[in-house]
């Protein structure tokens, strides 16, 4: 490392002996408890993400029992998570882990764990074995972007290979997994998005972004995302207390949760009784899509015909299907009505 890198990673270190966040999996070398809380937090802030490392933890001691369990116990807990595709591959790489006969200990296995990409191998590697692998998210670009002043767009793949060297260059010897977890904080603490506390930082004589003025410049990232508008009608048929529910298939968002019936392009459902409006256009925002729900409730005394991937269940054992965010929402509403 040159000096002026060298004088970034000890400033950071420095930094977090004093500012770290004191997290339970932080406070182990256990490589499933690790893994697990990094694919938690895939897409998920820390705030929310303890309590479902918790209880996956107590549900889940080792990666024994979670390779045992069955998809929809997985989902079930997952439940309000989102991005319910990590939940999925959590249980595939289980089961990965288990056929191997112990936890992977290099990049290269680490790696081939489904739902493990780059940076959650990086995090784990580093973590837990204390290999020499740098872990870049978004933390870390802006970190990085601000202090060395780089306007290369950071989801390009120029800008990848260039944080990701930056960063790998930066690693102190033998510190690797605490270089890595300094970074993740001094970014979500310190080197904020938005408001970040310049004044205060430790690196601010030597920040370029900070000297130049462009702190609220970057990162620079590339604007090309598109969102998809979708409009739902969800029927919530009961019937001699029981309701119809599916499972999402694959293909779409929320695979394998359970849900009423959808009416989504053009489908529909043939009956004499009038259904209820319990609450219309509800707005449900996703990354790259934006929902617009209608709810309804449609009693029944006579079953009626449904697509053959229609189930009927007691309305009381609903709760312990897993489902997506938006159905809870229904659930409530219906509740409250």
């Amino acid at each position: 490392m040159t000096n002026g890198n060298e004088n970034f990673t000890s400033e950071l270190l420095h930094w977090y002996k004093q500012h770290g966040r004191n997290l339970p999996w932080r406070n182990t070398k256990d490589a499933y408890a690790i893994w697990l809380s990094e694919i938690i937090l895939q897409q998920t802030r820390i705030a929310q993400g303890t309590d479902y490392w918790y209880r996956f933890m107590e549900r889940y001691p080792d990666v024994e029992t979670l390779a045992k369990a069955t998809e929809d116990e997985v989902l079930r807990l997952w439940q309000g998570l989102g991005y319910y595709s990590r939940a999925r591959n959590l249980l595939k790489a289980a089961r990965q882990i288990t056929e191997l006969g112990h936890f992977p200990t290099t990049a290269a296995e680490i790696s081939k764990l489904k739902g493990v990409g780059p940076y959650t191998s990086a995090a784990i590697g580093s973590l837990a074995f204390n290999l020499p692998m740098a872990a870049v998210d978004g933390n870390v670009y802006r970190v990085l972007s601000r202090y060395f002043g780089i306007n290369i767009p950071i989801n390009t793949t120029e800008g990848k290979h260039t944080f990701q060297a930056l960063a790998q260059s930066l690693l102190p010897p033998n510190e690797a997994g605490t270089f890595n977890q300094a970074m993740m904080d001094f970014g979500a603490i310190q080197c904020t998005p938005a408001s970040p506390a310049c004044p205060q930082c430790p690196l601010a004589e030597s920040c370029t972004a900070y000297r130049k003025g462009l702190v609220g410049q970057l990162p620079v990232k590339l604007r090309n995302l598109k969102i998809r508008e979708r409009h739902f009608t969800y029927l919530y048929i009961r019937c001699h207390g029981e309701v119809a529910i599916h499972r999402r298939k694959k293909g779409d968002i929320w695979q394998g949760l359970w849900e009423p019936f959808l009416s989504e392009a053009g489908s529909a459902l043939s009956c004499n009784s009038p259904a209820k409006l319990i609450r219309g256009n509800v707005k449900h925002v996703l990354t790259h899509q934006v929902i617009y729900a209608d709810f309804y409730l449609l009693n029944m005394n006579v079953k009626p015909a449904l697509p053959d991937d229609y189930i009927w269940i007691k309305e009381t054992d609903f709760d312990s299907y897993g489902k997506p965010r938006l159905v809870e929402k229904m659930l409530q509403i219906l509740a409250e009505d």
